[in-house]
């Protein structure tokens, strides 16, 4: 059921595709555990822009990291024994990915060099860490999906504070995956994959966490809400995989905006950049390609200010 009206539609076009020369099909272990066993020459994610304006983004089942730059030409920064995932940019420059084999790292990118940065949770290991927001205050906080699902509703959110103090903040979660934090109501909102859901997280109450619930619901489709991203008037962008669609919705949920892609329906995560930084980036994992398609604002400013 919906109380609203469709909302307009636009399309996000080809921005770049994965050159050839970095493809080359073949099947993996990550592939048989998420694509059901295809080969695959790609899956895409994590996109984030440096100062520089060039846009960074991982390569999950083959260890790789790239960097795109403005005319879209590609050149690979790293390959390592690792599935990385999100990727963000802290002020102080340092690179910071989520790896789902291997926890919170660090990518130098003059060297290429990845090194360990949080391998477990009080020696427990991770399940699957997924994506990663900071605040401005320097505070990271990260997803931990693995494989849970409404079969296993034991996802985890976690806080990383500046100071280097871990926090577990939920741990009922069917699939966390996309996080962003927005400074402006002070909440992290968080995209619930196989619940079809985003949900709010209040900051504010010290350790306690309360009052968590569902900022939005999906209507469904072969994927979920994947990636997120939030525009400097604190509306929402959902990377709806499976569903080849990106949903903006206003700070109180309102459907207010629907971009569709122009290539494959698996697109994964979105990041802002370009002019003004009102260009929508969206990596697309299907075709292995980065869609591109023009925002009504500009997005938030996504580095913190340690």
């Amino acid at each position: 059921m919906s109380f609203f009206a469709p909302p307009p539609t636009v399309t996000a076009e080809v921005f770049t595709h994965l050159p050839q020369r970095f493809r080359q099909k073949r099947k993996t272990s990550w592939a048989n555990a998420n694509r059901q066993g295809r080969e695959i020459d790609s899956f895409l994610e994590g996109p984030s822009f440096d100062r520089q304006g060039r846009l960074y983004v991982t390569d999950i089942p083959f260890g790789r990291i790239f960097r795109i730059s403005a005319e879209g030409e590609w050149e690979q920064v790293a390959e390592y024994d690792g599935w990385p995932n999100g990727l963000k940019i802290h002020q102080d420059g340092r690179i910071f990915i989520t790896d789902y084999k291997r926890g919170i790292m660090l990518l130098d990118p003059d060297s290429g060099s990845v090194t360990s940065y949080l391998e477990s949770a009080g020696s427990e290991g991770f399940k699957g860490v997924n994506d990663l927001v900071f605040s401005p205050s320097g505070d990271l906080y990260f997803t931990d999906q693995g494989q849970t699902g409404l079969q296993d509703p034991s996802g985890r959110v976690y806080k990383l504070s500046s100071d280097g103090h871990l926090s577990c903040l939920l741990n009922t979660v069917p699939s966390p995956n996309g996080i962003v934090f927005d400074p402006r109501h002070n909440h992290l909102l968080v995209a619930v994959t196989r619940a079809q859901q985003i949900w709010r997280i209040p900051l504010g109450n010290g350790s306690i966490t309360s009052k968590v619930g569902v900022f939005a619901q999906l209507h469904g489709g072969l994927g979920g809400p994947d990636g997120l991203a939030l525009d400097e008037e604190s509306n929402l962008y959902i990377a709806h995989t499976g569903f080849g669609s990106v949903w903006r919705l206003s700070p109180v949920g309102e459907p207010l905006l629907r971009i569709v892609s122009g290539a494959g329906i698996s697109n994964t995560n979105l990041a802002f950049g370009g002019t003004e930084n009102r260009d929508l980036f969206i990596t697309e994992s299907e075709t292995g390609s980065i869609l591109r398609t023009k925002a009504p604002a500009p997005g938030m400013q996504m580095y913190s200010h340690a």
